[in-house]
């Protein structure tokens, strides 16, 4: 990290963007990177596997990983730098120090992931530190992640703009996500009927029956302002997704 410090001190191009992932880059990453360059001078690009957001070990195994195929893309899609920390950089500290929220993050996925929430909000602020972007891109499929981590930028007046970008899906509907990798083709098959329940349902508990009669194990549908929210699970992989009302 000490020669990224040191490389981003020399860096006075602005704007400058920042797409932080977690890796397994797909089409949904890609659009939040050409959105950056879009409007942007400088864009970065970090991928990290985040250990401190995973409440289950047995899904922090499983996170597919494929640096090389990664890094081939983020070149093809010319990202202006790459950022591929370790957990020891970003956790020099040993994850004595923390942020957490104490309502909202507790709702929906925080209420069945204890611990989510803090080490997603801990490890995007040290990033947004390390980085320093004028402009921060965030997909609208994590749309909890997206308010909480509005909400921490703004509570602790830290100077950068969170930039919302629309879920990417498949030709089905499927909101893209690495975590679909892990679906057989069964599921695979299956796992677009989550978007259909949430979109044509005319409540939140009838997209919940929908889903529970299709084999979906329902963690939550909840309608909170202006958007229907849901996380299901169909074997061992866990799906989320939300759509507009």
């Amino acid at each position: 990290m000490a020669q990224w410090q040191v490389f981003r001190a020399g860096v006075q191009v602005h704007p400058l963007g920042f797409v932080p992932t977690m890796g397994a880059l797909h089409r949904g990453h890609l659009s939040l990177l050409e959105a950056s360059k879009e409007r942007n001078a400088f864009t970065v690009v970090s991928v990290f596997i985040n250990p401190k957001q995973f409440d289950d070990n047995g899904d922090f195994v499983a996170y597919p990983v494929d640096c090389q195929k990664d890094l081939e893309q983020l070149e093809k899609a010319s990202a202006d730098v790459v950022l591929l920390p370790d957990a020891r950089q970003i956790y020099a500290d040993d994850y004595r120090f923390k942020v957490t929220e104490s309502e909202f993050s507790q709702q929906l996925c925080g209420a069945h992931r204890p611990g989510h929430f803090d080490g997603v909000l801990t490890v995007v602020m040290r990033l947004l530190n390390l980085v320093q972007p004028d402009n921060a891109y965030f997909g609208e499929k994590d749309y909890q992640q997206l308010q909480l981590i509005r909400n921490m930028v703004a509570a602790f007046f830290m100077p950068v703009n969170i930039v919302a970008c629309a879920t990417v899906r498949e030709a089905d509907g499927l909101a893209m996500s690495s975590r679909n990798q892990r679906l057989d083709a069964r599921q695979r098959k299956k796992a677009a009927v989550l978007y259909a329940a949430l979109k044509q349902s005319k409540s939140a508990e009838q997209a919940r029956a929908t889903l529970q009669q299709q084999g979906f194990e329902v963690e939550y549908v909840e309608d909170i302002a202006d958007r229907r929210l849901a996380a299901t699970r169909l074997g061992n992989t866990r799906l989320i997704d939300n759509v507009q009302l």
